[in-house]
């Protein structure tokens, strides 16, 4: 039953929509033991394992959101998480509008109809916030609409203000009943002391040298009827790729906090042949990760240099899957099932959990 008494030892109830490996209910579990998980909805197959691994079983719908809606019936909750896919709205590369993913606020809004929480919160990237699709949801809200009993503010905020080492800038809605008061804003704790990369290295004790390129052992687990890798704590996962000689002959003329421009500057003769021609463009491609800045966005291809700047500030190496989620503040304890480039997908499609946990304590004050 959802609590309506105040008692501050009431449980919170939580619906975590498209929850991925559970960052959101990471954050939200490490600032308060009060919320509780009801129910979570993720489509990805081996993200959902990870979730249920860690969280444990039971709380996973491993599905579609169309399909939960059509078979389950959406229990009561105080509060809904989720961020719904954002690959249409993008802005690496040209944003395509119609992408049907686009449209999951619809199913994201039928649950809030169902599921009559006092509270809502939506993460999407910085671009949403200027798309029809969130024009589509803020009329929603008006008298007729079917969200007309409640009412929502956006915000962009920097997951490096609050504790990331992780420059991650993402729209975030935070939707209320109108009869409840709007709860706020959390306010930056490291506004202009941003942590590191180097810091969160080493408060993880992170060494330079991986622990190889392949799992550990050849656990596995039977998921959706097929064997999965894993369970994989975090710190199991440090683990690097097999690179050409040519890719080490490159990585190693890159100098601290350089890039792909080191290569065209120092040895020539190494650039591919796309390059030779192409003196402008991201300076982020082929780069070094800078020990004393927070990181780029991690994303989900974050074991390959060429697609931005993620190789490691010193090791001739793309950062691991250990190293990429200490970046977006996964604690030891999580636990990944899947290949390589699954937990690659679970890691980089995940909210910043110092991000989750420092929404969540906001919302605390109104629970």
């Amino acid at each position: 039953m959802v609590s309506d008494d105040g008692a501050e030892s009431a449980k919170i109830l939580v619906i975590d929509l498209f929850a991925g490996a559970g960052g959101f209910t990471a954050g939200f579990r490490a600032a308060s033991d009060r919320y509780e998980t009801v129910r979570a909805v993720e489509w990805d197959t081996a993200a959902a394992a990870s979730y249920e691994a860690t969280f444990g079983e039971g709380i996973v719908f491993a599905g579609s959101i169309q399909e939960w809606l059509e078979t389950e019936k959406v229990p009561g909750a105080d509060l809904i998480v989720g961020g719904p896919p954002c690959q249409g709205f993008s802005t690496l590369g040209k944003q395509d509008e119609e992408d049907e993913r686009n449209s999951l606020w619809r199913e994201y809004m039928e649950t809030i109809v169902r599921a009559k929480p006092k509270y809502f919160v939506v993460e999407n990237v910085a671009a949403f916030a200027k798309s029809p699709q969130y024009r589509l949801f803020e009329a929603e809200t008006e008298p007729g609409g079917r969200l007309q009993h409640y009412t929502f503010e956006h915000r962009v905020l920097n997951a490096a203000d609050y504790g990331a080492p992780q420059a991650r800038k993402r729209t975030v809605i935070i939707g209320h009943r109108r009869t409840l008061p709007f709860p706020g804003w959390p306010e930056p704790t490291h506004a202009g002391a941003h942590r590191t990369v180097k810091q969160a290295f080493e408060e993880a004790g992170i060494v330079e040298e991986t622990d190889g390129i392949d799992f550990p052992d050849g656990r596995s687990i039977v998921v959706d009827g097929r064997p999965m890798a894993g369970p994989f704590t975090r710190d199991e996962l440090h683990l690097t790729r097999r690179y050409t000689q040519l890719s080490l002959d490159r990585f190693e003329v890159i100098r601290k906090g350089g890039n792909r421009f080191d290569i065209a500057e120092r040895k020539p003769e190494l650039l591919p042949r796309c390059w030779v021609d192409h003196k402008t463009g991201s300076a982020d491609v082929m780069g070094r990760l800078h020990w004393n800045k927070p990181a780029v966005t991690i994303r989900t291809e974050f074991f390959k240099p060429e697609k931005g700047r993620y190789l490691h500030p010193k090791a001739n190496r793309a950062i691991t899957h250990l190293e990429a989620a200490v970046l977006q503040g996964f604690p030891p304890e999580h636990k990944f099932v899947g290949s390589k480039t699954a937990i690659a997908k679970q890691i980089g499609n995940a909210v910043p959990i110092p991000l989750g946990e420092a929404i969540a304590r906001k919302l605390l004050e109104r629970f």
